[in-house]
Protein backbone atom coordinates (compact mmCIF):
# COMPACT_ATOMS: atom_id res chain seq x y z
CA UNK A 1 0.00 0.00 0.00
CA UNK A 2 3.00 2.61 -0.74
CA UNK A 3 0.40 4.71 -2.60
CA UNK A 4 -0.89 6.10 0.71
CA UNK A 5 2.47 6.84 2.19
CA UNK A 6 1.97 10.23 3.02
CA UNK A 7 -2.09 9.88 4.11
CA UNK A 8 -2.97 9.71 7.33
CA UNK A 9 -6.20 7.65 7.32
CA UNK A 10 -6.19 4.88 4.65
CA UNK A 11 -9.58 4.29 3.63
CA UNK A 12 -12.38 1.75 2.80
CA UNK A 13 -11.19 2.05 -1.18
CA UNK A 14 -7.22 1.20 -0.35
CA UNK A 15 -8.23 -1.69 1.66
CA UNK A 16 -10.67 -3.07 -1.22
CA UNK A 17 -7.98 -2.45 -3.77
CA UNK A 18 -5.29 -4.21 -1.07
CA UNK A 19 -7.67 -6.92 -1.38
CA UNK A 20 -8.86 -7.38 -4.54
CA UNK A 21 -12.93 -7.12 -3.13
CA UNK A 22 -14.93 -4.85 -3.80
CA UNK A 23 -15.74 -1.93 -1.38
CA UNK A 24 -19.22 -3.00 -0.29
CA UNK A 25 -17.71 -6.08 1.23
CA UNK A 26 -14.96 -4.39 2.82
CA UNK A 27 -17.94 -1.90 4.42
CA UNK A 28 -19.91 -5.09 5.38
CA UNK A 29 -16.76 -6.65 7.39
CA UNK A 30 -15.68 -3.75 9.07
CA UNK A 31 -19.36 -2.93 10.34
CA UNK A 32 -19.64 -6.60 11.62
CA UNK A 33 -22.47 -7.50 9.23
CA UNK A 34 -22.63 -11.17 9.34
CA UNK A 35 -23.73 -11.66 5.54
CA UNK A 36 -19.97 -12.24 4.56
CA UNK A 37 -17.73 -15.25 3.80
CA UNK A 38 -15.64 -16.48 6.03
CA UNK A 39 -12.60 -16.56 4.53
CA UNK A 40 -13.59 -13.13 2.66
CA UNK A 41 -13.70 -12.01 6.31
CA UNK A 42 -10.68 -12.81 7.53
CA UNK A 43 -8.82 -11.59 4.06
CA UNK A 44 -10.28 -8.03 4.77
CA UNK A 45 -9.48 -8.46 8.66
CA UNK A 46 -5.93 -9.53 7.83
CA UNK A 47 -5.29 -6.50 5.68
CA UNK A 48 -6.53 -4.03 8.68
CA UNK A 49 -4.34 -5.97 10.67
CA UNK A 50 -1.31 -4.83 8.73
CA UNK A 51 -2.46 -1.14 8.75
CA UNK A 52 -2.85 -0.60 12.41
CA UNK A 53 -4.00 2.62 13.34
CA UNK A 54 -4.29 3.96 9.44
CA UNK A 55 -6.53 1.39 8.95
CA UNK A 56 -10.07 2.69 8.17
CA UNK A 57 -12.90 2.45 11.18
CA UNK A 58 -15.94 0.89 11.56
CA UNK A 59 -18.78 2.59 12.51
CA UNK A 60 -18.83 4.27 16.06
CA UNK A 61 -20.58 1.89 18.89
CA UNK A 62 -23.46 3.30 19.61
CA UNK A 63 -22.95 6.20 22.42
CA UNK A 64 -25.08 4.03 25.85
CA UNK A 65 -23.32 0.83 24.09
CA UNK A 66 -23.42 -1.68 27.38
CA UNK A 67 -19.69 -2.83 28.35
CA UNK A 68 -19.53 -6.98 28.32
CA UNK A 69 -17.46 -8.21 31.46
CA UNK A 70 -15.92 -11.75 30.23
CA UNK A 71 -15.10 -13.55 33.87
CA UNK A 72 -15.00 -17.02 33.38
CA UNK A 73 -14.43 -18.24 36.97
CA UNK A 74 -16.18 -18.22 39.86
CA UNK A 75 -16.73 -14.94 41.80
CA UNK A 76 -14.40 -15.02 44.66
CA UNK A 77 -12.98 -12.63 46.82
CA UNK A 78 -10.09 -12.16 44.13
CA UNK A 79 -12.39 -12.03 40.82
CA UNK A 80 -15.10 -10.47 42.67
CA UNK A 81 -13.12 -7.43 43.94
CA UNK A 82 -12.11 -7.36 40.08
CA UNK A 83 -15.59 -7.33 38.85
CA UNK A 84 -17.35 -5.44 41.43
CA UNK A 85 -14.98 -2.83 40.60
CA UNK A 86 -15.21 -2.71 37.01
CA UNK A 87 -19.34 -2.46 37.25
CA UNK A 88 -19.10 0.60 39.51
CA UNK A 89 -16.70 2.26 37.51
CA UNK A 90 -18.91 1.75 34.44
CA UNK A 91 -22.16 2.78 35.95
CA UNK A 92 -19.87 6.26 36.85
CA UNK A 93 -19.90 6.52 33.16
CA UNK A 94 -23.67 6.06 32.40
CA UNK A 95 -23.10 2.58 30.74
CA UNK A 96 -24.83 -1.02 31.82
CA UNK A 97 -22.75 -3.59 32.68
CA UNK A 98 -23.35 -7.05 31.14
CA UNK A 99 -21.52 -9.81 32.99
CA UNK A 100 -20.07 -13.44 31.12
CA UNK A 101 -19.15 -15.25 34.46
CA UNK A 102 -18.92 -18.86 36.33
CA UNK A 103 -16.69 -21.34 35.34
CA UNK A 104 -18.63 -23.09 32.56
CA UNK A 105 -18.22 -20.07 30.20
CA UNK A 106 -14.92 -21.01 29.69
CA UNK A 107 -16.11 -23.31 27.15
CA UNK A 108 -18.43 -21.06 25.15
CA UNK A 109 -16.74 -19.18 21.94
CA UNK A 110 -18.21 -15.96 23.07
CA UNK A 111 -15.13 -13.01 21.92
CA UNK A 112 -15.70 -14.30 17.96
CA UNK A 113 -19.82 -13.04 18.32
CA UNK A 114 -19.01 -9.74 20.13
CA UNK A 115 -18.56 -7.24 17.34
CA UNK A 116 -21.55 -8.52 16.03
CA UNK A 117 -24.29 -7.60 18.92
CA UNK A 118 -25.44 -3.99 18.73
CA UNK A 119 -26.37 -3.51 22.18
CA UNK A 120 -22.49 -4.10 23.21
CA UNK A 121 -20.23 -0.77 22.61
CA UNK A 122 -16.82 -3.06 24.55
CA UNK A 123 -15.44 -5.46 26.60
CA UNK A 124 -13.27 -6.13 29.39
CA UNK A 125 -12.05 -8.96 29.63
CA UNK A 126 -10.67 -11.07 32.95
CA UNK A 127 -7.86 -13.66 32.51
CA UNK A 128 -8.85 -14.92 29.08
CA UNK A 129 -8.47 -18.33 28.38
CA UNK A 130 -8.27 -18.01 24.92
CA UNK A 131 -5.38 -18.28 23.17
CA UNK A 132 -3.54 -15.11 22.14
CA UNK A 133 -4.58 -15.41 18.69
CA UNK A 134 -8.10 -14.64 19.12
CA UNK A 135 -7.34 -11.74 20.78
CA UNK A 136 -5.25 -10.85 17.77
CA UNK A 137 -9.00 -11.47 15.45
CA UNK A 138 -11.02 -9.20 17.95
CA UNK A 139 -8.69 -6.45 17.56
CA UNK A 140 -8.33 -6.54 13.81
CA UNK A 141 -12.38 -6.11 13.45
CA UNK A 142 -11.74 -2.99 15.20
CA UNK A 143 -13.19 -3.90 18.44
CA UNK A 144 -12.41 -1.95 21.49
CA UNK A 145 -11.45 -4.03 24.17
CA UNK A 146 -9.36 -4.12 27.22
CA UNK A 147 -7.40 -7.31 29.19
CA UNK A 148 -7.35 -7.58 32.72
CA UNK A 149 -4.47 -9.45 34.49
CA UNK A 150 -3.50 -11.54 30.65
CA UNK A 151 -2.63 -15.16 31.17
CA UNK A 152 -0.04 -14.68 28.66
CA UNK A 153 2.49 -12.12 27.07
CA UNK A 154 -0.56 -9.34 25.67
CA UNK A 155 0.63 -8.50 21.58
CA UNK A 156 1.73 -4.87 21.84
CA UNK A 157 -1.12 -3.24 20.41
CA UNK A 158 -3.23 -4.77 22.81
CA UNK A 159 -4.68 -2.63 25.90
CA UNK A 160 -4.29 -4.88 29.03
CA UNK A 161 -4.04 -3.94 32.84
CA UNK A 162 -1.97 -6.48 35.07
CA UNK A 163 -0.24 -6.12 38.68
CA UNK A 164 3.97 -5.85 38.98
CA UNK A 165 3.85 -9.74 39.23
CA UNK A 166 8.00 -9.48 39.55
CA UNK A 167 8.36 -6.79 41.75
CA UNK A 168 6.35 -8.20 43.91
CA UNK A 169 7.65 -11.57 43.70
CA UNK A 170 11.08 -10.08 44.46
CA UNK A 171 10.22 -8.39 47.54
CA UNK A 172 8.44 -10.96 49.33
CA UNK A 173 10.97 -13.37 48.43
CA UNK A 174 13.68 -11.05 49.64
CA UNK A 175 11.65 -10.25 52.92
CA UNK A 176 11.81 -14.14 53.65
CA UNK A 177 15.69 -13.88 52.99
CA UNK A 178 16.10 -11.01 54.99
CA UNK A 179 14.60 -13.72 57.94
CA UNK A 180 17.41 -16.14 57.52
CA UNK A 181 16.02 -18.79 54.50
CA UNK A 182 18.00 -20.27 52.18
CA UNK A 183 16.25 -23.34 51.97
CA UNK A 184 12.56 -21.88 50.33
CA UNK A 185 10.30 -23.89 48.80
CA UNK A 186 7.92 -22.39 46.29
CA UNK A 187 4.83 -23.20 44.98
CA UNK A 188 3.96 -21.93 41.69
CA UNK A 189 0.96 -21.14 39.78
CA UNK A 190 0.15 -22.83 36.43
CA UNK A 191 2.80 -23.36 33.99
CA UNK A 192 3.08 -20.79 31.04
CA UNK A 193 0.77 -18.21 33.09
CA UNK A 194 2.08 -15.12 32.86
CA UNK A 195 1.75 -14.06 36.75
CA UNK A 196 3.03 -17.59 37.14
CA UNK A 197 6.45 -17.03 35.48
CA UNK A 198 6.66 -13.32 36.56
CA UNK A 199 6.25 -14.32 40.48
CA UNK A 200 9.28 -17.00 39.65
CA UNK A 201 11.20 -15.10 37.98
CA UNK A 202 10.71 -12.08 41.28
CA UNK A 203 11.45 -15.13 43.94
CA UNK A 204 14.39 -16.46 41.83
CA UNK A 205 15.92 -12.83 41.37
CA UNK A 206 15.70 -12.48 45.28
CA UNK A 207 17.21 -15.65 45.87
CA UNK A 208 20.16 -14.93 43.73
CA UNK A 209 20.82 -11.54 45.13
CA UNK A 210 21.44 -14.00 48.43
CA UNK A 211 23.64 -16.69 46.73
CA UNK A 212 21.54 -19.26 46.26
CA UNK A 213 20.51 -20.94 43.15
CA UNK A 214 17.28 -22.96 42.26
CA UNK A 215 16.82 -26.10 43.23
CA UNK A 216 14.36 -27.93 41.30
CA UNK A 217 13.00 -30.42 44.16
CA UNK A 218 12.13 -27.03 45.82
CA UNK A 219 9.40 -26.53 43.20
CA UNK A 220 6.13 -27.78 42.72
CA UNK A 221 3.73 -25.96 39.89
CA UNK A 222 0.11 -26.58 40.11
CA UNK A 223 -2.87 -26.86 37.90
CA UNK A 224 -5.09 -24.98 39.29
CA UNK A 225 -4.16 -21.87 42.21
CA UNK A 226 -6.45 -23.23 44.98
CA UNK A 227 -6.15 -24.21 48.34
CA UNK A 228 -6.39 -28.31 47.23
CA UNK A 229 -3.73 -27.74 45.37
CA UNK A 230 -1.40 -25.96 47.66
CA UNK A 231 -2.12 -28.33 50.25
CA UNK A 232 -0.63 -31.49 48.15
CA UNK A 233 1.94 -29.45 46.78
CA UNK A 234 3.16 -28.11 50.36
CA UNK A 235 2.84 -31.89 51.75
CA UNK A 236 5.43 -33.12 49.11
CA UNK A 237 7.81 -30.46 49.77
CA UNK A 238 7.29 -30.79 53.52
CA UNK A 239 7.96 -35.03 53.36
CA UNK A 240 11.55 -34.29 51.34
CA UNK A 241 14.45 -35.88 53.61
CA UNK A 242 15.25 -32.16 53.83
CA UNK A 243 12.73 -29.90 54.14
CA UNK A 244 12.53 -26.48 53.53
CA UNK A 245 12.29 -23.91 56.46
CA UNK A 246 9.91 -21.24 54.40
CA UNK A 247 7.02 -22.00 51.46
CA UNK A 248 5.81 -19.38 48.96
CA UNK A 249 3.09 -19.89 47.40
CA UNK A 250 1.95 -18.73 44.03
CA UNK A 251 -1.65 -17.26 45.86
CA UNK A 252 -3.11 -16.52 49.44
CA UNK A 253 -5.15 -19.82 49.01
CA UNK A 254 -2.54 -22.42 48.14
CA UNK A 255 -0.75 -20.40 51.43
CA UNK A 256 -3.93 -21.57 53.06
CA UNK A 257 -3.30 -25.56 52.01
CA UNK A 258 0.17 -24.74 52.76
CA UNK A 259 -0.96 -24.12 56.66
CA UNK A 260 -2.69 -27.18 56.80
CA UNK A 261 0.31 -29.42 55.61
CA UNK A 262 2.27 -27.52 58.27
CA UNK A 263 -0.48 -28.44 61.00
CA UNK A 264 -0.58 -32.04 60.08
CA UNK A 265 2.67 -32.67 60.67
CA UNK A 266 2.78 -30.93 63.82
CA UNK A 267 5.05 -27.57 62.50
CA UNK A 268 4.55 -24.26 64.34
CA UNK A 269 4.09 -21.43 62.09
CA UNK A 270 6.52 -19.62 61.88
CA UNK A 271 8.84 -20.91 64.86
CA UNK A 272 9.40 -23.98 62.31
CA UNK A 273 8.30 -22.82 59.22
CA UNK A 274 7.50 -19.67 57.44
CA UNK A 275 4.41 -19.27 54.68
CA UNK A 276 3.66 -16.79 52.87
CA UNK A 277 1.24 -15.83 49.95
CA UNK A 278 0.39 -13.41 47.38
CA UNK A 279 -2.63 -10.99 46.72
CA UNK A 280 -4.28 -10.35 49.88
CA UNK A 281 -7.83 -10.97 49.37
CA UNK A 282 -9.67 -11.67 52.43
CA UNK A 283 -8.13 -15.19 53.49
CA UNK A 284 -5.09 -13.94 53.99
CA UNK A 285 -6.51 -12.07 57.62
CA UNK A 286 -8.40 -14.91 58.51
CA UNK A 287 -5.75 -17.68 58.64
CA UNK A 288 -3.94 -17.80 62.45
CA UNK A 289 -1.43 -16.56 62.43
CA UNK A 290 -2.40 -14.32 59.70
CA UNK A 291 -0.67 -14.37 56.12
CA UNK A 292 2.24 -12.39 54.82
CA UNK A 293 1.16 -11.89 51.35
CA UNK A 294 1.43 -9.24 48.11
CA UNK A 295 -1.21 -7.03 48.15
CA UNK A 296 -2.60 -6.70 44.35
CA UNK A 297 -4.74 -3.15 43.85
CA UNK A 298 -7.56 -5.51 42.50
CA UNK A 299 -10.10 -2.69 42.45
CA UNK A 300 -8.27 -0.51 41.06
CA UNK A 301 -7.04 -2.67 38.43
CA UNK A 302 -10.76 -2.59 37.20
CA UNK A 303 -10.81 0.75 37.33
CA UNK A 304 -8.26 1.59 35.13
CA UNK A 305 -9.18 -1.13 32.44
CA UNK A 306 -12.76 1.01 32.40
CA UNK A 307 -10.93 4.29 31.74
CA UNK A 308 -8.60 2.59 29.07
CA UNK A 309 -11.25 0.91 27.61
CA UNK A 310 -13.95 4.56 27.53
CA UNK A 311 -10.41 6.40 25.91
CA UNK A 312 -10.63 3.34 23.15
CA UNK A 313 -14.72 3.76 22.65
CA UNK A 314 -13.87 7.81 21.99
CA UNK A 315 -11.10 6.96 19.95
CA UNK A 316 -8.29 8.38 21.77
CA UNK A 317 -5.12 7.44 21.08
CA UNK A 318 -3.15 5.42 24.50
CA UNK A 319 0.44 5.69 24.58
CA UNK A 320 0.20 3.29 27.36
CA UNK A 321 -1.26 -0.01 26.03
CA UNK A 322 -0.16 -2.09 28.57
CA UNK A 323 -0.33 -0.96 32.50
CA UNK A 324 1.46 -2.52 35.38
CA UNK A 325 -0.04 -1.25 38.88
CA UNK A 326 2.48 -1.59 42.01
CA UNK A 327 2.00 -3.76 44.40
CA UNK A 328 2.83 -4.16 48.15
CA UNK A 329 4.37 -6.33 51.27
CA UNK A 330 2.54 -6.98 53.94
CA UNK A 331 4.23 -8.56 56.44
CA UNK A 332 1.89 -10.24 59.18
CA UNK A 333 2.71 -13.27 61.82
CA UNK A 334 3.08 -16.34 59.26
CA UNK A 335 6.53 -15.27 58.68
CA UNK A 336 9.32 -15.31 60.91
CA UNK A 337 13.31 -16.02 61.62
CA UNK A 338 14.63 -19.49 60.27
CA UNK A 339 15.10 -21.80 62.59
CA UNK A 340 18.49 -22.47 63.65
Amino acid sequence: MAARAGRLRATVRDVAAETGLSIATVSRVLNGQSNVAPHTRELVLRAVGRLGDQAPRPRTPHEGGAVYVRCPYVLTDYFGLIVSSVGETVELHGRQMILGAGEAAQHSAVLPGLPDRPEVAGAILILPPEPGDELVRLRDRRFPFVVIDPRTPPPKDIAAVSAAHFAGGRKLMAHVVELGHRRVGIIGGPVKWLPSEARLAGYTASLADAGVLPVPELLRNVPEPSIEHGYRAACELLDLPERPTALVAFNDKMAVGALWAAAERGLSVPGDLSVAGFDDIDVSRATSPALTTVRQPLQEMGRMAVTLLMRLLSRHTLEALHVSLGTELIVRGSTGPAPR
